[in-house]
């Protein structure tokens, strides 16, 4: 089987500028696990934030706050993911559309496998909290969304690692202050989650690239 191959879900101009922030990211993830395992109190970082409780944040802003928070319950995620999946099908991009089930998938397990790991809670013993999952989540959607433009538009290096890096922050930023003002999360725990992404999706594309192209491979 011939004909135009299929563009590639993570820039080949971008591969080296995130592969070096995914191993950051990585870095990061760790020494805050080794720091905070086992522990049920806010750090010192994070009592300098602020005050993780259950009403840091009043009207209007708590309803804005528990609308983000929405996007990354089961039901409000899945939502993003059904409307992104079809608007990569619509575009031709099946490549695209694998990327963002399996770069949320991944983001969100690796999450899971590290609270229960680590050990953290917040709010009692039942409430593992590092790396926040939803922040995760969100991040992963937007660094994706990042990586395909940056490819669609032909980004350089430069362009298209400053793009993923704002989505990125951005979306973690927005997020991560949700799980914060509602007391979900301490914000070390948001950055624990912000990282959790950097680190996943960019290996995530990478595979799914290695993956797809072997397969056309295949059918040559």
């Amino acid at each position: 089987m011939t004909g135009r191959p299929a563009p590639a879900v993570l820039p080949r101009s971008l591969r080296a500028w995130l592969g070096w922030i995914a191993v950051l990211a990585v870095l990061v993830v760790g020494v805050l696990g080794v720091l905070y395992a086992g522990h049920g109190e806010p750090g010192r970082v994070d009592r300098w934030i602020i005050e993780p409780t259950a009403d840091s944040v009043g009207p209007p802003w708590r309803r804005v706050a528990l609308a983000l928070d929405f996007l990354g319950e089961p039901a409000g995620a899945a939502v993003l993911i059904v409307a992104a999946v079809a608007g990569c099908l619509l575009l031709r991009r099946p490549r695209a559309a694998v990327l963002v089930v399996a770069g949320a998938a991944t983001a969100v397990g690796t999450a899971t496998l590290l609270k229960h790991l680590v050990g953290r809670t917040i709010h009692g013993d039942g409430n593992l909290s590092y790396p926040s999952g939803h922040t995760a989540f969100f991040t992963a959607l937007a660094l994706i969304a990042a990586l395909l433009a940056a490819g669609r538009f032909g980004l350089g290096r430069a362009a298209g690692t400053s793009l993923a890096l704002a989505a990125a922050l951005v979306a973690g930023a927005a997020m991560g202050w949700a799980q914060v003002a509602l007391g979900a999360h301490y914000p070390t725990d948001v950055l624990g989650g912000w990282c959790t992404a950097l680190a996943v999706v960019p290996a995530t594309a990478w595979l799914v690239d290695r993956m797809a192209d072997a397969r056309r491979r295949e059918r040559r």
